[in-house]
């Protein structure tokens, strides 16, 4: 079977105003928060370290 992507499960600690904010953001937009985190990462902008 060919997969478009693989999938690595995490498991995250967020202080309980960290999850209240994602809990929050998630119900105003109707988003899950797999979405959210994924939408966040995807957005860092990451560089490359040269040898």
């Amino acid at each position: 079977m060919n997969k478009k992507w693989a999938v690595k499960r995490l498991t995250i600690n967020l202080a309980t105003s960290e999850a209240e904010k994602l809990e929050q953001y998630c119900a105003v937009t109707g988003r899950p928060a797999t979405d959210v985190i994924r939408e966040l990462l995807r957005s860092l902008e990451v560089e490359e370290k040269s040898n």
